[in-house]
Formats: structure tokens, sequence, C-alpha cells
């Protein structure tokens, strides 16, 4: 479960999402304490799917991150990088300032000389 598929959801469903992990939890807590779990890590995993659904659940609270689509945020991040390189397009090339070895030093110094 990443954040950015929790943003997307509405606050009923990662109610939902949060009851169904915190129960995983005590299963899991349960199963551990009676030596039938095999993967103790799934106990820190299901800690940290709460904790990503109580965070989306407090900036929602807080106002910092509004509820967007995933299309949104995909054209929001996408547009920035095709100004960035149309705009490195129209500047003329900068001068190389790394010394040239080899046959591109000899063909530099040429063209300087001349």
């Amino acid at each position: 479960m990443k954040v950015d598929e929790l943003r997307v959801l509405e606050v009923d469903e990662l109610g939902g999402k949060l009851k169904a992990a915190r129960r995983e939890l005590y299963e899991l807590r349960f199963k551990h304490a009676v030596g039938q779990l095999e993967n103790s890590s799934q106990i820190s995993k299901a800690r940290h799917d709460i904790a990503r659904i109580m965070t989306v659940l407090q900036e929602r609270a807080f106002g910092i991150v509004a509820q967007v689509a995933p299309e949104a945020v995909t054209v929001a991040v996408a547009e920035p990088k095709a100004k960035k390189a149309s705009a490195k397009a129209a500047e003329e090339p900068a001068e190389d300032t790394k010394p040239k070895r080899g046959a591109k030093a000899a063909k530099a110094k040429a063209e300087k000389s001349s």
C-alpha cells in the first residue's frame, strides 16, 4: 500500500482500510504470541500501513494535501519537465570548459590558433 494510492481514496474508505489494518495487526500479534507466525516482519509492515493511512487522514484534517485524482497528478508532474526541456533547447549551447585530451584536444588547439 503506497501513500499515493491512499490519497485518492475517500475518507470512509480510508477508515475501513484503517480498521482492517488494525485488525490484521491484532491477529499477527496474537499469532506471534502463540508461536504460529512464521514471518515476524509482517508485524512491522502492518504497523507501517497503519501509519501511512493515519498520515493521509491527518494531512486531510489539517488541509495540507487536497484530494487529487491520479490523472491530475501525472499531468501536473509531466508539464514542468516539458517546459524545462524546451527552455534548455531555446538556449544556445554553452562552451565546454572540460579539458580535452587526445584527438579532441588537437582539433580544439587547431581551431583556436586559426
